[in-house]
């Protein structure tokens, strides 16, 4: 690392806490999601679930990822999107629809939106309420015809889509668009329920374009998730901020470091807090003892063969309808119908 690069991620680093500690939650937090929290840290490896990353200044730090040289994922997929989103477009038709998860910015969502302008209505959902607010300004600026409806919310729990029923009943269909390859980030069980769950949100006749990451190198993919310039690890790092503020936790940044590890045998690449000492820490009426170099698992990134993540779908009760691919097999986006 260079003194330059150094420098910067070194002010990564410390940002964070302060900024963190300073913005309001992105959704309320209660007793349900404190009990997870306290779940994943009783568990061995102790983990802690992987949508508090996105905060306000998380989400901010994950657009930086999304630029970086090293991270390809952003960039593949939109090379798709851009290539074929008219041919996708011509699966969905008109008068859908279009619910995205996890929508962020929404730059993926314009190439599709350009595409689409006999949409009922478009759903973006999110759980940080800057991010979202923001996405949503730009997208009434530029689709003024547009009816956008925003959700904010953790969509890996039950929500109710902010629809009446002379939407509902006047669409073609409901499309679910998940974007990211974030459908790695649910154990391959896990993601087969949330893909079921959402099928059956809705009856009629249903769509799911799905970004999906595929197993490469570990020369690409860990430096995909521990970059040079280290905002990957301020990322991670500003995780403990939010739990320290969610919570009333006592966590330190400077006793952790990041660390990004590929697992092929388990196909995925896993992102972890690891203790750079033994530690006692609180989080609310509950203390943790940690040893030196005892890891907190923050985040799996399942990685799957277009093939494999067919059948993860298949069992889940959609087909698949089409799949596009970059021309080094780097990315796929998968177009699913409800079977």
């Amino acid at each position: 690392m260079t003194h330059a690069q150094s420098n910067v991620a070194r002010s990564l680093r410390e940002a964070p806490a302060s900024e963190a500690l300073r913005s309001a939650p992105s959704v309320a937090t209660g007793p349900a999601e404190l009990a997870e929290v306290l779940a994943g840290l009783d568990e061995s490896p102790r983990r802690l679930p992987c949508k508090l990353l996105y905060d306000a200044r998380g989400s901010e730090l994950f657009e930086r990822i999304t630029e970086l040289p090293e991270y390809y994922c952003t960039r593949v997929e939109l090379g798709i999107l851009r290539e074929h989103a008219g041919e996708m477009a011509r699966h969905i038709g008109a008068r859908a629809l279009l619910v995205e998860l996890g929508s962020g910015s929404s730059r993926k969502t314009r190439l599709l939106l350009d595409q689409l302008p006999e949409l009922q209505a478009y759903v973006p959902i999110d759980i940080s309420r800057s991010a979202l607010e923001a996405s949503v300004r730009s997208l009434r600026r530029l689709y003024p015809g547009l009816d956008v409806r925003s959700l904010v919310a953790d969509y890996t729990r039950s929500f109710k889509l902010p629809l009446p029923a002379e939407l509902t009943q006047t669409a073609s269909k409901l499309v679910w668009f998940f974007p990211g390859s974030t459908i790695g980030n649910f154990e391959p069980g896990a993601a087969v329920d949330f893909l079921a769950r959402l099928r059956q949100l809705r009856p009629g006749p249903q769509q799911c374009l799905i970004g999906v990451d595929t197993p490469k190198d570990r020369a690409i993919l860990e430096p995909a998730y521990d970059d040079a310039q280290g905002v990957t690890a301020a990322f991670n790092l500003n995780l403990l901020q939010v739990v320290n503020r969610r919570y009333g936790a006592s966590f330190l940044g400077r006793g952790f470091r990041h660390r990004a590890v590929w697992r092929p045998e388990e196909g995925r690449v896993e992102m972890h807090l690891v203790s750079r000492y033994r530690q006692t820490v609180r989080v609310a009426h509950h203390t943790l003892q940690l040893e030196p170099d005892e890891i907190i698992v923050t985040e799996h990134c399942y990685k799957y063969e277009p093939e494999d993540f067919a059948r993860l779908a298949g069992q889940a009760g959609f087909e698949v309808e089409c799949v596009w691919l970059d021309a080094q097999r780097r990315f796929s986006v998968h177009l699913l119908q409800s079977a």
